[in-house]
């Protein structure tokens, strides 16, 4: 992939949906009780979120900031590098919390909170079941008010990459402010980078996911699941080929597999081999392993590299409970890449 610009300020300019969430472990049989789907993304509104955490009240709960490009950017400031983040919170409660904690990572943010009478900040249910696997009932609040006029240009433009979370999509307004955060990128010479986010995005919105890649995209992050319903495909190299026959590069994560890679047409598919753990928890494994990759990517590494970083920040990840790795990762580095 052609290099990033050394010269800018900023290493990744992250938009996404600001969510405040709710850890907590549960059996498969809550899953099934509240006839919620195992393993994916859904929306629900605000009192159906409430009857889920009625039931966990007798649950050890957990409160931590979230968003899936919003854990990307922590990645990348825990390994080092310069964020900056664009979602929309309200001014309550839980919108201070969530500013405070970007801010206190050292992530820049600055979209002027919405009153709390337009309505709350985003908030989700994370939901571990014993298998590892993450199931999550969001309500998006205010996050769906992000507009375009959001897209701060100034500090855009001062960004290597820019990096947008595939869960905009599903409002206009938020699609609307990913697509002009894209231009923008184009305009200034900054990278785009995109994450399809989860299967069911890529189930409603593969023709608009394909023209978007095609149009606007220099990298893509997804997982394996979400490469096959991309693709309709099952072998992986034929998989991460047809997505890389549409932008500059790709990174597909596979779980205990690793991540593999490939560029633009033609070129061969590299696996990078993941890191064993014994894994308690999947929330944030993919979006520490974008973090690592663009942090990567920013520095000018080559691709086996970012995905060995990205592996490296995911296998950290599952090993405890939430999205968020705590302490700085820079010293590791050289241990990891060379």
């Amino acid at each position: 992939m052609a290099s990033t610009n050394q010269n800018q300020k900023y290493d990744v300019f992250g938009v996404g949906n600001a969510i405040v969430d709710t850890l907590a472990f549960t059996e498969d049989a809550f899953l099934e009780k509240h006839q919620i789907a195992k393993g994916v993304m859904t929306l629900v509104e605000g009192d159906g979120q409430g009857k889920l955490l009625n039931d966990l009240q007798n649950q050890s709960l957990e409160l931590r900031s979230g968003g899936s490009a919003a854990n990307s950017m922590y990645n990348i400031a825990l390994s080092g590098g310069k964020a900056l983040y664009t979602g929309k919170v309200a001014d309550d409660p839980n919108g201070e919390f969530y500013r405070r904690d970007l801010e206190k990572a050292g992530i820049g943010f600055h979209v002027k909170a919405l009153s709390e009478n337009e309505g709350p900040t985003g908030t989700c249910v994370v939901m571990t079941t014993p298998d590892s696997q993450r199931t999550m009932c969001t309500h998006l609040g205010v996050s769906t008010r992000l507009s375009a006029a959001d897209i701060d240009e100034d500090l855009l433009k001062e960004s290597k990459i820019v990096y947008v979370e595939g869960y905009l999509w599903t409002g206009d307004s938020t699609r609307a402010a990913s697509i002009a955060a894209m231009e923008a990128a184009k305009k200034h010479g900054a990278k785009v980078a995109f994450t399809f986010s989860d299967p069911f995005l890529v189930n409603g919105f593969k023709d608009d996911f394909t023209k978007l890649v095609k149009d606007y995209c220099d990298i893509v992050f997804c997982n394996k699941d979400e490469a096959q319903h991309f693709t309709g495909w099952q072998d992986m190299d034929a998989v991460v080929k047809e997505i890389a026959n549409l932008c500059e590069l790709v990174f597909v994560t596979s779980s205990e597999e690793g991540a593999y890679v490939c560029e633009h047409k033609g070129a061969d598919v590299h696996r990078e081999p993941g890191f064993p753990v014994n894994a308690v928890d999947t929330n944030g494994a993919g979006d520490a392993f974008a973090g690592g990759a663009l942090y990567g990517l920013s520095q000018g590494w080559d691709n086996a590299k970012c995905a060995r970083w990205g592996n490296y920040l995911g296998s950290q990840i599952v090993q405890i409970h939430g999205a968020r790795l705590q302490n700085s990762y820079e010293s590791h580095i050289a241990n990891i890449v060379g």
